[in-house]
């Protein structure tokens, strides 16, 4: 069967496009493009086509924009080029030129195909991704940790981007281009290891291939199975989720033993997580949260896990509180971006002195509820200085101190049950000190470092 014919069938299976449909071919230069602009030449489709020239290989890139201007004209279609400074996005974005490739060039497509929407009522981006795309697609996912959607590989359609070519392997295109003595232009930097995708192109399937030759169709079999798998999957997670997990307002409520009695436990936890941001990576970080004390916690960019009792709270956290650390009763040793926080708990008799240094604190137990929360100060904190009856902001009470501006960003506080319990190393509450009555106290001292990593703060959690 020739390509053109399972082109055709592939679309109509597939429920792809129609004849009287607009397609915006996306198109590089290479092989893969100039095929795809071929086959739907030959198959009647309607087309336009959009390249993206980044702008990275100099006059290579120039070259391929002038390559597809012409072969727009050979077919007599209107061709759509923007050029992108993709570097210097990168740089503003702290991005990888990879991603800041790929999210410029999805923008335009998706700002060209809308307009193009206002004399067309359909309009799908068209892209020449093929079998073997997919094939290292699932070993990049598979390899960087992934759930069972990365296992599909890359989806035939999603929303109005389509590709038709995922039926066909590199050797069938390349096979369409010599018979049909198509011109294409060579992209440099496909022929360049350095990067993940070309690796497992160039070096790693080839190596398989040495010892299992039919590597290439079991894994595109695999991904064919795995489109099947994941229906089903979904449709098992969905129904234990709604058992187990509770909606509580903006918070999610997931019973720890019931979770702990289910079999695949770690599989439905990831599910549920990466919902809210988490990634495979924290999975373990996760299930630790499963055995640990009450106040231990995972954070992602928009959420927080909190082991509470008997539960796991998935709650959002707000971009303010990025940094807030939650103190256990059973953690001794923290470290955050001023330093590091050491507590200890011991019984207290009358003979014992209260230290004198700013950077301990010694509290009265009775009067602490757990878990603490230690977080830069804000404004609007007060609290009640030691000796003194009356509440005092925290904005006053460094002027009274004298406090440089650049100081005042250093402070942080410890919070018990929203109340402030220290100014580190500045203040203790009035309300929680050490007196007669006192039978326990916890020893809180604040070791201060120059030059602690902020990459390596981390919660009690992790």
């Amino acid at each position: 069967m020739s390509l053109v014919t399972q082109f055709e069938n592939f679309v109509k299976q597939n429920h792809l496009f129609q004849k009287n449909d607009l397609l915006l071919l996306t198109v590089s230069g290479g092989r893969d493009s100039v095929s795809l602009c071929e086959l739907c030449h030959r198959c009647g489709f309607n087309f336009e086509i959009a390249h993206c020239n980044f702008q990275l290989r100099g006059e290579e890139s120039m070259r391929d924009e002038a390559f597809v201007k012409n072969l727009a004209a050979q077919y007599g279609a209107p061709v759509h080029v923007v050029r992108f400074d993709t570097k210097k996005y990168s740089e503003r974005n702290k991005i990888s030129i990879q991603v800041a490739a790929r999210e410029l060039r999805y923008k335009w497509f998706d700002e060209l195909s809308n307009e193009l929407k206002k004399k067309n009522s359909r309009v799908f981006i068209v892209t020449a991704h093929h079998a073997n795309d997919n094939i290292e697609t699932l070993l990049m996912n598979f390899l960087k940790g992934t759930g069972i959607d990365g296992l599909q590989g890359i989806p035939v359609k999603n929303k109005n981007i389509v590709r038709p070519l995922l039926f066909a392997k590199r050797e069938e295109i390349n096979e369409f281009v010599n018979e049909n003595n198509l011109q294409f232009v060579e992209d440099s930097s496909n022929l360049l290891d350095k990067y993940t995708r070309n690796y497992i192109r160039l070096q790693l399937i080839p190596s398989i291939k040495k010892i299992i030759p039919a590597v290439e169709d079991n894994l595109i079999g695999n991904i064919n199975r795995f489109h099947d798998i994941k229906n089903i999957y979904e449709e098992s997670i969905e129904e234990i989720c709604n058992k187990i997990v509770e909606k509580k307002g903006n918070e999610y409520h997931i019973p720890v033993l019931k979770l702990l009695k289910r079999n695949g436990f770690r599989a439905i936890l990831f599910e549920i997580i990466k919902r809210f941001n988490f990634s495979s990576r924290q999975l373990e970080e996760v299930v630790k949260l499963l055995y640990a004390d009450s106040g231990k916690f995972v954070l992602s960019e928009t959420h927080r896990i909190i082991r509470d009792r008997k539960w796991l709270i998935i709650v959002p956290v707000k971009s303010e509180e990025a940094n807030h650390i939650l103190i256990g009763k059973n953690d001794n040793r923290i470290v955050f971006r001023q330093g590091e926080i050491l507590l200890k708990e011991y019984q207290w008799t009358k003979e014992k002195k209260i230290s004198s240094e700013s950077y301990i604190a010694m509290l009265d137990a009775k009067e602490i509820i757990f878990p603490l929360i230690l977080r830069p100060w804000k404004k609007g904190d007060y609290f009640y200085p030691l000796g003194m009856a009356k509440k005092k902001k925290l904005s006053r009470f460094f002027v009274d101190q004298k406090l440089s501006i650049v100081d005042k960003e250093k402070v942080w506080v410890l919070e018990s049950n929203k109340k402030i319990l220290w100014v580190i190393g500045l203040r203790i509450d009035n309300r929680f000190k050490v007196t007669e009555k006192t039978k326990s106290v916890w020893r809180i001292a604040f070791n201060k470092s120059e030059t602690t990593d902020p990459s390596s703060y981390s919660s009690p959690g992790k």
